[in-house]
Order: C-alpha cells, then structure tokens, then sequence
C-alpha cells in the first residue's frame, strides 16, 4: 500500500536514536563555542530553546493531569488511556524537525548572533503585527482545507484520534501538518530579522509564548473565569480557551483558529455554543462525584515519581526504577518534604467501569513514615479526613491500600468505623479478594504449604481456609498465643492441619511457601529447589533463587469495558491492580452495604472471588 507523502515521520523506526538526529547541532554549537568564546551563537541557543519548549510541554501536561486542582473545571471528563498515549508516544518529533529547519535557516539565512541585540522593542512589534495578520489567517486557512476529504483522511485525521486533548496533542500530527504549523510559526520571527529589528529575547519570547498558547488550548482544563469574557466581550476573539478547541476536537468543522476566535468569526465557522459551555466548565458544576476511591500512598522516594501529573511516559509502564529519574530524586525528594507539611489528600488518577466513576487519592505519606512511631496518629488523621471526606461528597466505597489498613495501625480500619459508626461510605480493606486471589493460585493437587506472616489477617484467613481443604499448613511464628488463637478458630476436624513452627529449616522439604513476611536471601535458602513463592508482603521479596519460581503480589485484571485508564499501578501491567483496589471495586459493583474491616471473614472469601470473575476481572 502506497502512502501519501510525508504522512509518516522518516525517523519512525529509530527510537530513541532519532535524538541523534541533533547531533549535527551540538556539533556546531561547540564549534561556535570555541572559535569565538564570547557568548553563545544561534546553535546554542537552537539547544537551549528544544530544551525549554519540552519544559513547557511537560508543565503543561503536569498542571492539566493533576486532579486535586483541575477535576472541577475539566473541559472533557475522560480519562486519558494507554491507546493515546501509544499514539501520541513521539510528539516530541515536532521539536527535532524544527530544531533541523531552523539550523538550516540560521546556515543560510540569519547572520552570525553577535552583532545581533538581546533585546529590540520594535521587533516584537513586529513580530506581533505579522503573527496578527499573517500566521493567524494563514494558518485558518490552512487548518480549513486539512478538514476536506483527502487532506483529512490521508494527514489531519491522526491529530483528530486524539480524544482527550492534552498539551502533547498539539504537536501530534504527521510531517506535513508540522511543517505548516513550522511556516506558520517562522512568519513573524523572519519578519522581524528581516526588517532588521530581530534579537535574542525575541526569540525566546515568541517562541516560548507560541508553545504556551497552544498547551492551554490543548490542557483540557478551562482556566479563564467565565466573568472575564463578560465583562470584556472583545476578548472572546482575541484569545481562544480549552472549551473552544474542544469543541473543534468533537464536532471538527468549527473553530478553526490558532489562537484568536476572530478569524471565525469572519469566516463564519464559530461554534455558537462556544462561550455558554464555556460559562459552563468554569464554573465547576460538571464535576461528578465518584462512586469509587481507591486510597493509596507513596511506597518510596523513586515510586513517587510514577504518578500520572509527572511523566505519562512512566507512568503508563509498570514501575521500575529508572536510572534517568535519579538525577530527579533530588526534586521528588524536596516534594516528598513539601507534601509532609501540607498534609493534603491528593487526587491522582480515574477511570470509568460500567459507566461508574472510579478515583485513586493518595495520602500524602511515604512507605518508611508507616513505621515511625511517632507519626502514626498524623497518618490515621490523614486517613480519618479522607474517609470523611469521600462521606461528606457522596462516594459509595472507600477501599485502602497496603499500608494504609495496617493492623497495628488502624485495626484495618475498624478505628475510623468504631469512631464514626453512622458513616454512609463503605471502608473497605479488600483483604478478602486478596487471600480469595491467592488461594486460587495454589494448585489443587498441593498438599503442604508454608506460610510466613502466619498470624496476620491475611495469614490467619489463608491458614483457616486452607485446613478446611485438608491442606496441612506450617505456620511460621515464635507466638504461641496467636497460634493457638488462630487454632481454635478451625473446626475441631481441621485442627490438626494447622502446624507452629518456630524456624525456616522445618520447611526444607516444602515447595509451596506463601510469603507474608519479607525474606532474606539467607531464609530463602532452606527452600527446596522448585520452590513455588505465593507473595502477599509490601514491598514483594527479592528474587534471590534461581531454581525457584516467585509470584507478583495479588492482583487481578479489570475487565475489558474499563475507560480512561492510563497508568500503571505501582508495578502491576497495564490494566492490573492490586487484589485490594479490586476488592473495593466489587464491593461498589455489587452494591454491598456492609464495611469490610478487620478480621477476614472465611465464609465470604469465595463469595467474593465469584463476584469478581462475574464482573469481569480476571486473575492477572
């Protein structure tokens, strides 16, 4: 199949290499460095400014992903998934094209930088009066004539797959939909040096300001109080808003402007609609109230970073630490710091199931801050206001994460339903999926197992349920008391089934271990070779063993229907989540009314397995 030209970018198959494609521009950056050593010459600042347009770019993109400001005034409610990610994966191929056409400009064209001032009043004059009647129309009437029949299929229909508009949509597109919006972008900047009134702040600034004009259109987030436009009506054209290129993004045959409405107008092409929805957004009142939380926190410094509001690019891969985001730790360190002090319940991320909203917030703690003694009253406050929080909104089941439900913390959350006992959301710990989960991994035919973290809830849970099955249960502890608690629990007939014992070597010719407490490389040793480990511990244990085999931590697949959902959870694949967020979300499915906190209750685990495959979510 034949495709049109310059449909498709020449460097698609590189991958990263294609930075090497600037290469050329370090180069002669460095030349010019060092031939003159008086400053630097217009490859230098060529770099410079690819590395503050990608700023830019990821700013934006920070500013419009993070929920706990902008949820209220979302131009389009979806949640940004995988498929537009993936598509939109290299929207930084705008940056080296026009890093390439503007070093050949600077060779060919533009003098050398010295003689040319840092600031000029009259260029940016200029500047702005071909911008105003030069760029504007041009590129109206261009963007009109990529929305006929064939320009549109062959070219502009990529840019329209975009469903969300997000500061990188702006720059995804094909070659020549980029070398138009180049044209468009070079008009004012070779009007001014032409004229002889160019300079170096002009360049920055114009540059600078076109990249930010065209992330606030593409945001998705209406910033622009509505009372502005009403008080001063002429500002409706001369300066577009997130609700006015959404529109164009959802009915495509209007609003074609790059930033100023006025050319609409004169072209009739105005959505008239525009300003009432834009009245609409900004006000806030197309704010939903989810029915489902999911209320996590930040497992360490590095995790931190794998939020949706940081790097998409990340985020949407299931974590792992990257060598790149050190030189960052610093920054995720002093955030990590700032959060502490402000104490706040942040919204993260959100996706719809069977047309119910589902959000995560996360408390604004860290992994090790669990363990300190003196900061578990500041965490349970933290929790307690989230909780009464999602009460006071209207949200059907709060579900909490990991260590948020620590027994020695809240009891699994019976603190906040003893205290405040006329709660109308549902706390869910989601410990029964978890155990339901796995349990179902252990294969039918196992007759002996071994389990660390013997006397947690979900150890005591798992060591109940499987004695029933005539399963004989080695359970690793030094307490005696909780043993034979958790023993006396069992049917008299099962009894037997559940073994104390006290060291690792007892469990030297067992090749099932469940792991509910973290292990060592040295207690992994008395594992016979083969050795299966089951793994319900935070954070999961280190593959020590080459001839054994490890289990991820319990998690299920959400089922197919799911919308908006684009980034991992922590280091789960695409469209995983850990067993508790999936234990709240049947929770909230099945409309349950009680509060699942504390002790697991044994005759509920294969109720609420059933509910999960019902509903769709499969074992990951």
């Amino acid at each position: 199949m034949v495709t049109a030209p310059l449909s498709s970018w020449p460097w698609v198959n590189l991958g990263l290499y294609k930075y090497l494609l600037c290469a050329p521009l370090v180069a002669k950056a460095v030349s010019e460095w060092n031939s003159h050593g008086e400053g630097a010459g217009w490859f230098l600042h060529l770099l410079v400014l690819f590395s503050l347009r990608s700023l830019v770019f990821q700013l934006w993109h920070s500013f419009s992903n993070m929920l706990y400001y902008t949820r209220r005034r979302r131009v389009i409610p979806h949640g940004l998934d995988f498929h537009q990610i993936d598509r939109e994966w290299d929207w930084d191929n705008f940056l080296i094209l026009q890093a390439l056409v503007a070093s050949m400009v600077v060779w060919r064209i533009v003098p050398g930088s010295e003689g040319i001032p840092v600031v000029q009043s009259k260029g940016w004059l200029i500047a702005l009066l071909v911008h105003v009647l030069v760029s504007e129309p041009v590129f109206y009437l261009v963007h009109r004539s990529f929305h006929g029949d064939y320009l549109f299929s062959h070219y502009h229909s990529i840019h329209h797959s975009s469903l969300v508009p997000q500061p990188m949509t702006a720059t995804f597109g094909t070659p020549l939909e980029n070398l138009a919006m180049t044209a468009v972008m070079a008009a004012p900047l070779l009007g001014a040096f032409a004229a002889g009134h160019g300079s170096v702040g002009l360049l920055y600034s114009y540059v600078l300001a076109f990249d930010f004009l065209r992330c606030l259109g593409y945001s998705n987030v209406e910033i622009f109080p509505s009372q502005l436009f009403h008080s001063l009506p002429f500002l409706r054209y001369l300066i577009y808003t997130p609700t006015y290129l959404s529109i164009h993004h959802t009915e495509k045959d209007c609003n074609f402007c790059l930033f100023m409405p006025l050319f609409d107008l004169l072209g009739n092409t105005m959505n008239k609609k525009s300003w009432d929805l834009q009245k609409e957004i900004s006000s806030g009142k197309n704010e939903r109230v989810p029915d489902f939380v999911f209320l996590v926190h930040v497992v360490d410094v590095m995790s931190s970073m794998h939020v949706p509001f940081v790097f998409r690019s990340v985020s949407s891969k299931p974590f792992v630490v990257n060598p790149s985001l050190l030189l960052l730790w610093p920054v995720a360190f002093s955030a990590m710091l700032f959060m502490w002090v402000l104490s706040k319940t942040f919204s993260l991320s959100f996706y719809y199931l069977r047309g119910r909203l589902h959000q995560t917030w996360v408390v604004p703690r860290y992994g090790f801050q669990y363990f300190l003694p003196f900061a578990k009253r500041g965490i349970n406050e933290q929790i307690e206001m989230a909780i009464l929080r999602a009460d006071k909104l209207g949200i059907r089941v709060l579900s909490l994460a990991a260590l948020n439900k620590n027994e020695a913390l809240n009891g699994g959350g019976t603190l906040f339903v003893n205290k405040h006992p006329d709660l109308k959301v549902r706390v869910v710990h989601g410990n029964t999926l978890t155990a339901a989960v796995i349990l179902n991994e252990i294969p039918r035919n196992v007759k002996e197992v071994v389990l660390t973290g013997a006397t947690s809830k979900l150890g005591r849970a798992i060591a109940l349920y499987l004695c029933r099955k005539n399963i004989r249960v080695l359970m690793l502890t030094l307490s005696t008391e909780r043993f034979l608690k958790i023993q006396k629990e069992a049917p008299t007939e099962y009894q037997q089934y559940l073994v104390q014992v006290t060291k690792y070597r007892a469990a030297k010719n067992c090749k099932t271990w469940i792991v509910g407490k973290w292990l060592s490389p040295r207690e992994q040793q008395w594992a016979p070779a083969g050795t299966h480990f089951h793994q319900f511990v935070v954070p999961p244990i280190i593959g020590f063993r080459r001839d054994c085999t490890y289990g991820n931590l319990a998690a299920m697949r959400l089922p197919k229907d799911v919308k908006g959902l684009g980034s991992c959870e922590y280091t789960m694949e695409r469209g995983v989540v850990h067993a508790c967020h999936a234990g709240g979300v049947v929770h909230s499915l099945e409309g349950w009314t009680h509060h699942e906190v504390g002790a697991i209750d044994i005759e509920s685990i294969d109720v609420v397995w059933r509910a999960a495959l019902k509903h769709g979510l499969t074992p990951a």
